[in-house]
């Protein structure tokens, strides 16, 4: 069960938190000034913090920098009221996971915690590759499994790529661990400190695809009622994880292609390109190749992603892990 913790010396609302959470099974605590909230923080060990900007104590963005001091991959929701779009882009600038402001959307706040509490598993949880022997103990940890050759070459190649900075193209068929090696690839890197942040090319409509992975201007679209930074400004220093990219719309390769070519990106409605240092790492199952050829998918961008490419091997292809597969999947 995951342990929220809520800065706010809003009573009341941190009430509300707790009535609205405990629904969704989350376990909540709450503190009701900034440096209550840091004791807490350190006390507890909180699976995500929900911190209120304005704190009668502290300036929130104080409170935040004492937080990611001591728990750099801990994922902060920042809450503000209107007025204060530059306080809270600047606690994103600083590793802040988002931003959302009062009065918020009930249904819309839920899914940024579900969003921020798997992006926070993801970057704490360590992916343990090489496991050399049969008799491996697993524990509870995630793993790459496999002694075959085809595994160890897998697990070569992670090692040769990941203290790079390397754009890295995973393909493979549904099942075979493409994000179980990509965060193999994060966690093994100079990075490993900075976010990591997964976006799932399919699961996300074409139609928001493009602010939530570049962010908007004010006034780009109707309800546009401030600006916001999307999830690669957001992984500043960090790793970008693009699931399912052959699934990717035409219309924001361009974007992207830009983003490998020159570092920089353009928000939405934005007229200047805003530089970027993001590492990124690309996934899919589909055939790149013949979606070039069918002009689905743009050649360049296919050249720039296959900088280094791990071919993840589906189970019938290296049958002899099979028993040290399901002995990893019963423990």
């Amino acid at each position: 069960m995951a342990l929220i913790l809520i800065i706010d010396d809003d009573k009341q609302l941190c009430l509300s938190f707790t009535k609205i959470l405990s629904q969704d099974s989350y376990e909540t605590a709450a503190a009701y000034s900034g440096r209550q909230g840091i004791e807490k923080t350190s006390e507890i060990k909180p699976d995500l913090v929900i911190l209120d900007i304005r704190l009668p104590d502290m300036n929130g963005i104080d409170v935040f920098d004492e937080i990611h001091k001591t728990s750099p991959k801990l994922p902060v929701i920042i809450i503000t009221a209107y007025g204060t779009t530059e306080t809270a882009i600047e606690t994103i600038k600083k590793g802040a996971y988002d931003y959302i402001y009062k009065p918020f959307d009930i249904p819309e706040m839920l899914s940024l915690i579900k969003k921020a509490l798997e992006a926070g598993r993801c970057m704490s949880s360590s992916v343990q590759v090489n496991p050399l022997s049969s008799d491996m103990d697993f524990g509870s940890g995630e793993a790459l499994v496999g002694t075959s050759s085809r595994m160890l070459d897998i697990y070569k190649a992670i090692g040769r790529v990941a203290s790079t900075d390397a754009t890295v193209l995973i393909r493979g068929e549904s099942g075979t661990g493409k994000e179980l090696a990509s965060r193999a690839v994060y966690q093994y890197s100079m990075r490993s400190e900075k976010p990591f942040i997964i976006i799932n090319c399919v699961a996300i409509p074409e139609t928001l695809l493009e602010s939530e992975l570049f962010g908007y201007e004010k006034g780009a679209f109707t309800g546009a009622s401030y600006r916001r930074m999307g999830k690669i400004e957001q992984a500043k220093g960090g790793t970008v994880f693009l699931d399912e990219i052959g699934d990717m719309p035409m219309a924001l390769q361009a974007k992207f292609l830009r983003l490998l070519q020159e570092n920089s990106i353009e928000r939405l409605g934005g007229k200047e390109y805003i530089p970027v240092d993001v590492r990124i790492i690309a996934a899919t199952n589909r055939d790149l190749e013949k979606a070039v050829s069918e002009g689905k998918f743009r050649e360049d961008l296919y050249y720039r992603l296959q900088v280094v490419t791990i071919t993840m091997p589906p189970l019938r292809e290296h049958p002899e892990d099979l028993n040290l597969l399901c002995q990893y999947l019963l423990n």
